[in-house]
């Protein structure tokens, strides 16, 4: 048995998580920082750190506390090293640093994105992972940084078959809601509005998705914009005698959040298509909507597997980070101490989990 310490703080969640043999979450601890970030209508990244300062010691604590074990137990320390908003991150990292050179542990940098596709098979889905027939896998990761598509075959080795040209789809439900007047954290708050909404009310556009009649060039057939569609909301909203008006707010939040979900679920059936997928992941914060997983169910093709993590491993958390970084452990591929973080997503060849 081998038992991993998870450490993640990349943006405004600090967690820490200690897993068993890279799938069963013995602990899962997140102290948010919405408070914190709610007046600044988004993530401030040095009061994100100063959070983050002050929480680590006291999650990391409480998370070893909750797995029934201590830190001399524990076979490796596992923090995440990006991508993220670095004044964020370099807490997390020069922490978990720490923590392995005072205790001797091997230390292990884990990539962000990689995580959240991992977090789809925390707790249950192991033998998932390990089958065969679960490849190729795709992957559609999304959240307030990222929305990419990724193939993964049997083999391990992966391709990110598209990505968002601009905003993000979490990004560009922060901003609706803001534009609504609505509170932080606005992916929750749409969602919240959208319910006593008509999702087909106002018509959003639909960018790169083919769905105004022209044609998409190819480098664009399974990459994302959602710019347009903010755009389209301020626009929507502009002088708009009834913008605040309760059901005029409900109504366009839910339009606004079909436009949103209806560009992810296209691309991700066209990748899927086109790809031989046999497996759907759907991950990242963006994978709590309601909205996402419902229409996900309701059009995954026949003869197709989908996968959406629980929502506890959408959001930020460390247990994916331990989780994954057990894979690292059994091949003993550890991180050297000088490691530095990084911001962006690097290339995607290989995930290191298969």
């Amino acid at each position: 048995m081998s038992l991993i310490l998870g450490i993640e703080s990349s943006c405004d969640e600090t967690a820490a998580a200690v897993v068993e043999d890279g799938f069963e979450v013995r602990s899962s601890i997140i102290a948010s920082q919405i408070a914190t970030h709610a007046p600044h209508g988004g993530v401030v990244p040095e009061l994100a750190a100063r959070e983050h300062l002050k929480a680590l010691t006291p999650v990391v604590t409480c998370a070893l506390q909750e797995a029934g074990t201590t830190l001399d137990r524990i076979d490796a320390v596992a923090v995440t090293q990006g991508p993220g908003l670095i004044p964020a991150l370099l807490v997390g990292l020069n922490y978990a640093k720490g923590l392995a050179a005072g205790n001797g542990l091997p230390f292990i940098g884990v990539n962000h994105f990689m995580a959240h596709i991992y977090g789809a098979f925390l707790d249950g889905g192991a033998g998932k992972l390990r089958d065969p027939e679960t490849y190729p896998l795709l992957a559609l990761v999304v959240s307030g940084g990222h929305t990419s598509l990724v193939l993964v075959g049997a083999d391990g080795t992966a391709r990110q078959m598209g990505c968002t040209i601009d905003d993000a789809a979490g990004e560009a439900l922060d901003k609706g809601a803001k534009l609504l007047g609505l509170p932080y954290p606005g992916g929750p708050s749409i969602q919240k509005a959208a319910a006593a909404g008509d999702p087909e009310k106002y018509d959003f556009p639909r960018p790169l998705t083919g769905a105004a009649g022209k044609a998409l060039s190819p480098e664009n057939l399974y990459n994302f914009s959602f710019s347009g569609i903010k755009t389209a909301l301020l626009y929507h909203l502009n002088g708009n005698p009834l913008r605040e008006e309760p059901q005029f707010v409900a109504d366009t939040a839910a339009s606004f959040q079909r436009a949103v979900v209806d560009c992810l679920v296209r691309k991700t059936l066209r990748a899927c298509r086109d790809g031989g997928a046999k497996t759907i992941v759907v991950a990242g914060g963006v994978a709590c909507n309601a909205e996402l997983r419902r229409l996900m169910a309701e059009k995954c093709p026949r003869g197709v597997t989908l996968r959406i993590a629980q929502p506890r491993f959408c959001t930020d958390n460390a247990a994916m980070v331990g989780g994954i970084a057990w894979h690292s452990f059994r091949r003993k591929e550890f991180t050297p101490l000088n490691a530095d973080s990084f911001a962006r997503l690097p290339r995607i060849v290989r995930v290191p989990f298969i």
